[in-house]
């Protein structure tokens, strides 16, 4: 779905080879400064190589229009943005940024809470709700926008254990049952082998591993 081929970005990331295969959940690991985030970035261009060649679907991703790419390929970072206003209108505001007509019912966006592990009301104030809260809405946010990829910046990170898995398991259920493909940062290799199908470990800028979570 994804090849990097010879990929440098500044002083930061220097990728000979990746592959990120397509219906998979891909982690990506590594200490705290390998480039990690840096990497995720370039999936959807946020940021662009210096020079390199990035692949997306067989197309060359610095050729594709950025809007719409970013529509199929959506990142939720460390700090989401929360908006002021109630949780029903930060879970639908992505979709009016995308520009998309169908606002769902609030039957779907309670749906959509229940599968983050989100108990509130979607007329409570979004900016009163703790981060671990906030990360989660933000999670229904981006799964409400049903993108082909996932790009997920340690979405557990502002989570006590119990909820990160919890939560992390659900997101994890989503994508491989609607069929969708989840590239997600996580801070620790437990997390990788228990819900990943494949490893991608960045060591000082450089693809250090990359392969299946059985034979890593």
């Amino acid at each position: 779905m994804f090849n990097f081929k010879n990929v440098r970005y500044k002083n930061i990331l220097d990728i000979e080879n990746l592959h990120i295969e397509k219906n998979k959940v891909s982690c990506i690991v590594g200490e705290s400064g390998s480039g990690k985030t840096t990497l995720l970035k370039l999936f959807n261009k946020l940021i662009s190589p210096d020079g390199g060649e990035i692949r997306y679907q067989d197309k060359e991703i610095k050729e594709m229009d950025s809007v719409i790419l970013r529509r199929e390929v959506v990142m939720l970072p460390q700090s989401p943005a929360i908006y002021k206003g109630t949780v029903r209108e930060n879970l639908i505001i992505g979709l009016k940024f995308s520009e998309k007509d169908n606002i769902p019912e609030d039957d779907t966006l309670i749906k959509i809470l229940e599968e983050v592990n989100l108990t509130k009301s979607l007329d409570d104030d979004a900016e009163k709700m703790s981060g671990g809260e906030q990360q989660r809405l933000a999670l229904g946010r981006i799964i409400l926008l049903d993108p082909n990829v996932y790009l997920l910046d340690e979405p557990s990170s502002a989570l006590d254990e119990e909820t990160e898995r919890l939560v992390i398991e659900k997101m994890v259920d989503h994508v491989k049952t609607t069929k969708k493909t989840l590239i997600m940062v996580t801070h620790t290799k437990r997390i990788a082998k228990e819900f990943g199908d494949s490893i991608v470990e960045v060591k000082k800028g450089k693809i250090a591993y990359q392969g299946d979570v059985d034979n890593e």
